[in-house]
């Protein structure tokens, strides 16, 4: 007599149909996690930057208003600023605390860098941030004709909370100067455990040894045919630049330089990032 066949009739179809059902429940999971994944790498956490030499806030007009930087700056909407030729309580820009009036009038904390006293004050740089900022340092860096340090901010993403230097660079003056000042500046972020990102006037073009050195590095953002940052006027040199480290763990999403030719001798770069 032929034994049942206990792979045959209703129980069979039952566990047929189960075991479909939870595989197509767990391709559906892994087609979500992927696509998940996938949206988080291409659109990335975006980081929006704005570097801009602000000659001690006086515009080719020879009018000093603080009021049209802050407005260039709210109008990009940035999370992270470097401004270079900044004063702090000097007598030729009226005792006033550049950084800390930029920082109120575009909402974003702000910090200062000095380089050296200056007539009665400070003439330095500044950072402002929209992200918190967990630390700051003022690296002096070997002088020249006028005492220079890069400041060094840590800031940590609201959104994901992970971490950054941002370093405000002005290098100055000879080719001798700044070459020193980027190795200095190189050695105290060779230990870096968090990404970092340069962002300033490097008084240096991109063939020079200075950028040639840092680029060994850092990578640079090629900005494209639109290159040139000074002067506002009749733009004729790229010396301000972004410079990433490590790289791959950004995405450029757009830059463009600003045709500004009255706020500033410079013009503003802005650079947004995927991270």
């Amino acid at each position: 007599m032929k034994s049942p066949d206990r792979g045959s009739g209703p129980r069979r179809g039952w566990l047929t149909a189960a075991l479909v059902l939870v595989s197509t429940l767990a391709a559906a999971f892994a087609a979500q996690a992927t696509g998940d994944v996938t949206s988080a790498i291409q659109s990335g956490e975006a980081i929006r930057i704005v570097v801009y030499n602000i000659h001690h806030g006086e515009g080719m007009d020879e009018i000093l208003d603080l009021e049209r930087i802050a407005a260039l700056i709210s109008d990009l909407d940035p999370d992270l600023v470097a401004l270079q030729e900044v004063d702090r309580e000097a007598e030729r820009t009226g005792f006033v605390d550049q950084a800390a009036v930029l920082g109120e009038l575009t909402g974003l904390a702000a910090e200062f860098g000095q380089f050296m006293p200056y007539q009665g004050g400070d003439y330095g740089m500044a950072v402002l941030s929209r992200w918190p900022i967990v630390r700051v340092t003022n690296h002096r860096l070997p002088d020249g004709e006028e005492p220079r340090s890069a400041l060094g901010v840590r800031v940590r993403s609201p959104d994901s909370g992970r971490e950054l230097d941002f370093v405000g660079i002005h290098f100055y003056r000879t080719a001798e100067e700044r070459l020193a000042q980027a190795r200095a500046l190189a050695a105290a972020y060779d230990g870096a455990d968090v990404p970092v990102i340069l962002a300033g006037d490097f008084n240096s073009t991109p063939d020079s040894e200075v950028i040639e050195f840092l680029a060994n590095r850092w990578q640079f953002i090629d900005k494209g045919a639109d290159r040139l940052t000074f002067s506002s006027m009749q733009p004729e040199v790229e010396i301000d630049f972004v410079a990433l480290w490590p790289g791959a763990v950004f995405r450029v999403a757009s830059q463009r330089l600003l045709d500004e030719p009255v706020i500033s001798d410079h013009r503003p770069l802005f650079v947004e990032l995927k991270w």
